[in-house]
């Protein structure tokens, strides 16, 4: 379970799922850039309302709902900012992990692990169980981007035959 290839692939897997988390970020910042909260919120109210009326306690159409009802309430401008460039980070992390910058490794180590400080941060004050899942998937994701940048590192030192 612990083979270099095993671990290659979660690390390919785990950027992989940032940087398309990153890029749904940013398209929701720019959404959010050009439509009112109130109107996001009523179009999303009416994408999950038959899904909510057969379960009620669906936990992707509550949760969008719920935080696009905070967004709704807090200032558009900053939410927009904040999602566009916490997305294109990510995004851009993502790529360049991707293309194996070895300069890049310890770079988005320690942007992973801000953002899941941070995502800690904000659960002790809004218990969203949401941002404990996020930090955790951002821990391990700096556990895997730590892993194979030192099999990079071992591997890029070893001479060639």
């Amino acid at each position: 379970m612990n083979s270099p290839r095993f671990l290659r692939a979660s690390f390919r897997t785990g950027i992989t799922l940032k940087g398309l988390d990153g890029l749904l970020e940013a398209v929701g910042g720019v959404l959010l850039w050009f439509f009112k909260p109130e109107a996001l919120g009523s179009t999303l109210q009416a994408i999950f309302q038959h899904e909510l009326l057969r379960d009620p306690h669906d936990f992707l159409a509550r949760h969008l709902l719920h935080t696009s009802e905070k967004i709704a309430q807090s200032d558009p401008l900053f939410a927009s900012i904040f999602l566009v460039s916490h997305g294109l980070v990510k995004a851009a992390l993502s790529v360049l992990l991707w293309m194996n910058q070895l300069w890049v490794y310890p770079v988005a180590i320690a942007v992973f692990a801000a953002f899941a400080i941070f995502g800690i941060f904000r659960y002790l004050h809004t218990h969203a169980t949401l941002l404990i899942v996020i930090a955790a998937f951002d821990l391990l994701v700096v556990w895997l981007v730590w892993a194979e940048w030192g099999a990079e590192r071992k591997n890029r030192a070893e001479p060639k035959v």
